[in-house]
């Protein structure tokens, strides 16, 4: 029965009150805003105190001599590196790894998690190969 409440409602007040209150509909002092929040609170007699901690804080690193632009042209030259495959990144980062403990003594096959590697993907939100292979 709602929507027939809301439908009569809108014949005898007319249309035009059931269209959504705007920015553009309302007086010249009405700003809707965008949802932002104000750093402070209002008092019952409307006066604005402002709280240090409710200003937001931007951290910016300090760029002093850095050479990057902001902005790369679309015109700029492709990149000269090939991108990296799953074996350069294993060559480059755990097999090194691997071959210092050989030597040591140290490597244990079943302790493969200290290399990066885990067990199962139970759990995990997107998990590997086999289960998510189409088949």
């Amino acid at each position: 029965m709602g929507l027939l409440t809301e439908l009569a409602r809108g014949l005898v007040r007319g249309a035009d009150r059931m269209s959504p209150f705007t920015s553009k509909r309302g007086p010249r002092t009405y700003n809707k805003g965008r949802g932002a929040r104000r750093p402070g609170v209002i008092t019952a007699n409307k006066k604005f105190i402002g709280i240090k901690e409710m200003v937001p804080e931007f951290v910016v690193p300090d760029l002093k001599g850095f050479k990057l632009k902001p902005y790369v042209s679309y015109r700029a030259p492709e990149g000269s590196e090939p991108p990296l495959t799953a074996k350069q990144l294993f060559d480059e980062v755990v097999a090194p790894l691997i071959r210092k403990d050989v030597k040591e003594g140290t490597f244990d096959p079943n302790n493969l998690e200290k290399y990066g590697f885990e067990p199962t993907q139970e759990g995990k939100l997107f998990q590997l190969f086999p289960k998510n292979y189409v088949r």
